[in-house]
C-alpha cells in the first residue's frame, strides 16, 4: 500500500492472490467495485475492490489464459484445457459453452455487438452466441492466435508470425486487411484505440493516414555497456482520455499519451514483470497484476525465489493519465 501527499491512499495490493502466474485482470463492465482474475493455477477469482476482499472462485482443469465478463454477474474464460467456460457469479455455477481443438489463448466479449470471441492455439477464432452453449462460426487464422481485441465492428487478431489481420464482425467471410506487423518480434498484446481508430497501426488504409504510424520505444533500461530491452506484456487504455498504461518485464509501468508521442509518467518499480492491465470504466482505477513471467528462467534476475503474484489496485488521477493538452473540466 502506498500513499501520496497527505496520506491519501493511492494504490493497495488484493488479499488472498491466485498461488501461481496471472494471466488477465478484467473490470466488471460500467463499475470499479469487481474485478475478474485468471491465473496459472487453474482458478478465476472474483474480487470485491472496494471491500479488499476475494468474493468467489471457480476453477478449470488446468491453466486459465484469458477471462472476461459479458455482463456484470456473468463471465467466460478459457485456458489450457480448450474448453470454454461461463460462470454466473449471482447462481454460483457454471456451465461449458464449448471447445477449442488447442488451448483456448483469447476470451474476449464485444459489447458493440454483442458477441463473445475466442482466439486459440488451434489458428482459429470463433465468435459464440452467449445465449447457448454452441459457437455461431468458426474462421481460420494464419497462425496461433496469440492476442485480439475489437473497436465497434472491427475484430484485430495478432497471430504467430507476425501476422495481424483485421476483420469486420458483421460480414466474416474473409479479413478486411492482412498485415505484418511493423514490431521486430512476436506481438505478445494488442489493443485497440477507444475511439476506435487504430491499433499500434490505423486501420484506414490510406497512405497518408498509414504514414502517421509509429512505434514508442518503451521498457528499456540503459545499462553502462548496453541498452536492455524488456517484451511488452500488457496494454490498456483509458476510456475517457484515449490515454493508455503498458506493463513490462523490467516490472514498470507507463503512462503514454498516444496522439502526442509522449510518455505522461512512470510508476514506481513493481516486484516483478507485469503481466496484465486493466482501467475501470470510468477510468479511476488502474489494476497490475505483478506476476513473474519466467524470462530467465526458474528463479529471477536476482537469483532469488520468484515473488508472489500480486495484484494490485492504482486510485489513478487525471495527472497521471489526462494529456497534458487537454484543459481540465
Amino acid at each position: 500500500m502506498s500513499s501520496g501527499d497527505g496520506g491519501l491512499q493511492t494504490e493497495v495490493r488484493l488479499k488472498e492472490p491466485p498461488e501461481d502466474g496471472i494471466s488477465a485482470v478484467k473490470f466488471q463492465p460500467n463499475s470499479c467495485q469487481h474485478l475478474l482474475v485468471s491465473s496459472w493455477d487453474g482458478s478465476v477469482r472474483l474480487y470485491d475492490v472496494n471491500k479488499n476482499s476475494l468474493r468467489s472462485t471457480y476453477y478449470h482443469q488446468q491453466p486459465v489464459l484469458d477471462c472476461d465478463f459479458s455482463e456484470a454477474a456473468r463471465s467466460f474464460s478459457g485456458g489450457l484445457d480448450c474448453v470454454l467456460l461461463g460462470y454466473d457469479w449471482t447462481a454460483g455455477k457454471d456451465i461449458v459453452v464449448g471447445y477449442h481443438d488447442r488451448p483456448i489463448r483469447c476470451v474476449h466479449f464485444s459489447a458493440d455487438t454483442n458477441q463473445l470471441v475466442t482466439g486459440s492455439w488451434d489458428s482459429s477464432v470463433k465468435l459464440w452466441d452467449t445465449r447457448a452453449p454452441a459457437f455461431s462460426s468458426m474462421h481460420q487464422q494464419p497462425d496461433k492466435v496469440y492476442t485480439l481485441d475489437t473497436a465497434g465492428h472491427h475484430l484485430v487478431v495478432g497471430t504467430a508470425g507476425r501476422h495481424v489481420l483485421v476483420w469486420d464482425l458483421r460480414q466474416m467471410t474473409q479479413p478486411q486487411q492482412t498485415r505484418e506487423s511493423s514490431l521486430k518480434y512476436q506481438t505478445r498484446c494488442l489493443r485497440c484505440f477507444p475511439n476506435k481508430q487504430a491499433t499500434v497501426e490505423f486501420f484506414d488504409t490510406n497512405p497518408e493516414v498509414q504514414a502517421k504510424k509509429y512505434a514508442f520505444k518503451c521498457h528499456r533500461v540503459k545499462t553502462q555497456d548496453a541498452e536492455e530491452i524488456h517484451p511488452v506484456n500488457a496494454v490498456a487504455f483509458h476510456r475517457q482520455f484515449n490515454t493508455f498504461a503498458t506493463g513490462g518485464s523490467d516490472c514498470m509501468v507507463n503512462i503514454w499519451d498516444g496522439f502526442n508521442r509522449k510518455r505522461l509518467m512512470q510508476l514506481h518499480k513493481f516486484p516483478t514483470s507485469i503481466s496484465a492491465l486493466a482501467f475501470a470504466d470510468d477510468g479511476s482505477m488502474l489494476a497490475v497484476a505483478a506476476s513473474y513471467m519466467f524470462e530467465q528462467g526458474e528463479e529471477s534476475a536476482t537469483g532469488q525465489q520468484r515473488v508472489e503474484d500480486s495484484v494490485f489496485i492504482r486510485y489513478t488521477s487525471d495527472q497521471e493519465v489526462r494529456p497534458k493538452h487537454m484543459p481540465q473540466q
